[in-house]
Order: structure tokens, then sequence, then C-alpha cells
């Protein structure tokens, strides 16, 4: 087998991404036993940014397809309105926005989809891009996280964006060494709920 490479996201790896997605999605660990509906995770974390912004979107190849991903957008501001306005509408009849208060994993999750604007986050301003990075357990720990996330911050210096955030789930400690190591720092924002906001320059 050749070793794993990384190469720009093509639409044949859209299911490949959708895997890694749910499979990573519970605080870094397999969500596919908590989500009803396979497909939402991905329609909210992944495939817009694919479908979006294709020319910030990379996977990491072991030769059979997909592995891991890193996804991203130079401008949030941006993306949340090609979202609110191209995005949404493609998905808004599989992933209704429930009615009444959240009851279940999905609708939780189905009410974050139809508010793209959530992701403007106004101590995150002077942050403009964001990204998603998800590896399958079996290639963690290898450098190729570190790779993928050092071609999008290339690519997004390249695309004009100065600084990146991510928000990471608090309790994923793994993932907080990781984006330490990658010299992210901690950006306070009030009542983040189970998120703590990360961000660096695109360049360093």
């Amino acid at each position: 087998m050749p070793a794993p490479a990384i190469r720009r996201y093509r639409p044949e790896d859209r299911d490949a991404v959708f895997d890694i997605c749910t499979r990573t999605a519970e605080a870094g660990g397999d969500a596919r036993g908590v989500y009803r509906d396979q497909e939402l995770l991905p329609n909210i974390f992944a495939a817009p940014y694919t479908a979006l912004e294709p020319d910030l979107a990379f996977v990491l190849d072991d030769g059979a397809g997909a592995v891991g991903y890193v996804l991203g957008t130079s401008d949030t501001a941006r993306f949340v309105r090609d979202f609110r306005a191209r995005w949404l509408p493609a998905v808004a009849d599989r992933h209704p926005l429930p009615a009444g208060e959240p009851g279940t994993p999905d609708e939780v999750m189905a009410a974050l989809l139809h508010r793209p604007e959530r992701l403007l986050v106004p101590e995150l301003a002077s942050y403009p891009a964001h990204l998603h990075i998800d590896l399958l357990p079996a290639y963690q720990g290898r450098g190729h996280g570190r790779a993928l996330l050092s071609t999008l911050l290339a690519a997004l210096a390249q695309a004009g964006a100065p600084r990146v955030h991510l928000g990471m789930v608090t309790a994923n400690t793994a993932a907080r060494a990781f984006y330490d190591r990658m010299g992210f720092h901690e950006i306070p924002v009030p009542d983040p709920g189970v998120l703590t906001y990360l961000g660096r320059p695109t360049l360093q």
C-alpha cells in the first residue's frame, strides 16, 4: 500500500467524508450509535464546506480512499450567508427544524443546522477563517493531522485570511493537546457552552 497522501477533495469522496465525520463526532469518538440519521452531522459539519468552499477541502487518501479530512472557510461571515442562502435550502427538507424545544440528539443538531448564524461570535471576528479536521483513529498520532492542518493553513493564508479559529468540545482533551502543539491558543468567549474556542495565525 502506498503511504497516505493529501489531495483535494473530490465528489467521489462524499461517502467516506460522511463516514469519517460521524465516526469522530462524539468528542472525538464514534457517534453512529448516538444519532438516528447518519447524514445529519456531516450535513452540518462537513458537506457544506465541500459544497461552498471546495478549494479549501482536502482529504488524506490511503490509496483506497479518504481516511481523514480538513475543511474550512477563509471568511466565516460569507460562509454563514452562503450556508443560509445556498446550503440550508438543499438539506432542510431532510432535516426539518424541530417544533418546540429539541428533545433528542437529532433534534438538537437539526436546530443547529437551521441556525448558521451561531458561527458569528463577536470575539472571533479578528479570526475570520475557521476549520474542521477529522481523522479515523487508525491514522491519528502519526503526523497526518499536522500535515493536513498545515496544508489548510497555507491555503487559507493564500486566500487572504490572516487568522483562523475553531470550536472544539472541551471534553476532547486529546484534540486540545494536538491543537496546542499546532500553535493554537484559547480565545476567551463568554458562556461558550460545551465548546472551547482556539485560534492562531494562518502563517507562523
